[in-house]
């Protein structure tokens, strides 16, 4: 047998988002405008970006009518523009657990939250300009799984990745001491502390 870990205990957390990247992700609602809704569980693999997104959110009804959106990724001083939005839905009947939370329905977001829309190019969700990074996605399959129908696996393909210039290194590059992903943890918003140093596949 193995010694127990003094240095641990067991615990209960009321949640698990122990520090991701926000996400504004852009969908298309039924009337061709954009809704904008914040997520914060999303991992990359190559091309093919999975987003976890709530099956009570308008996020998921565009996405079930519309298989495409934007990721956008802010930077860390958008914190407070991304936290204006938080408490809003797309959704114009609030689901009574929402309400108790004091979510409210708002249908422009990009005016709530003081960002501006921005056409995209192969995809028809706006983009939001303000955020560093934007990629343009199609939904290649989304799945509810059985043991929790209150989210949803969306496996989506980027189609197209825009960057602001300033976070670039040559034509294709990000510059990760340049580019400060807005950090969901906890709860609590941060951006990145200082570089500890380079993986040996770095390229940069």
């Amino acid at each position: 047998m193995t010694a127990a870990d003094p240095q641990t205990r067991a615990i209960t957390p009321k949640i698990l988002y122990y520090g991701m990247p926000v996400i504004l992700i852009t969908t298309r609602n039924e009337d061709h405008t954009t809704n904008i809704s914040p997520i914060s569980s999303s991992f990359a693999l190559g091309d093919n970006i999975v987003l976890g997104i709530s099956t009570s959110s308008k996020a998921y009804d565009n996405l079930t009518l519309h298989p495409e959106c934007v990721i956008n990724l802010p930077s860390a001083p958008l914190w407070e523009n991304v936290e204006r939005i938080a408490p809003y839905t797309g959704r114009t009947v609030v689901p009574e657990f929402k309400k108790a939370m004091g979510f409210t329905h708002e249908k422009n977001k990009f005016a709530a939250g003081g960002f501006t829309p921005v056409d995209s190019e192969v995809v028809q969700p706006s983009r939001i300009s303000e955020c560093p990074l934007q990629i343009e996605a199609q939904v290649q399959r989304m799945t509810v799984p059985e043991y929790d129908p209150f989210f949803a696996i969306v496996e989506t393909r980027a189609v197209r990745v825009h960057a602001h210039s300033d976070i670039l290194i040559g034509e294709h590059h990000i510059d990760p001491r340049r580019w400060n992903p807005l950090i969901y943890n906890f709860r609590h918003y941060f951006g990145l502390g200082d570089p500890l140093g380079a993986t040996f596949r770095s390229e940069t």
